[in-house]
């Protein structure tokens, strides 16, 4: 199968899904093509840079992490507050 014909076969199946299996197969295509991207993105951040995000996650694994809702609001009282 060339590329063409993978396409058309790719459509037909996708265009006679319904309902949740069309978004469930919607999801997935997203999933493929945007890992792909976050992948290159990965790759592209300094070794310090991923290093900090590595250290952020280790400390959300531990119960370390803080809600957004109270990070934002010490950042307007910080940056309102002035």
């Amino acid at each position: 199968m060339n590329s063409a014909e993978i396409k058309i076969d790719l459509f037909r199946k996708l265009d006679s899904l319904k309902g949740n299996r069309l978004e469930e197969a919607y999801g997935i295509v997203l999933n493929y093509i945007n890992g792909k991207n976050e992948l290159d993105d990965w790759k592209n951040l300094t070794q310090e840079q991923q290093n900090a995000i590595k250290l952020g996650i280790e400390q959300l694994d531990k119960g370390e992490g803080r809600e957004h809702k109270k990070v934002m609001s010490d950042i307007r009282k910080r940056y309102t507050d002035a």
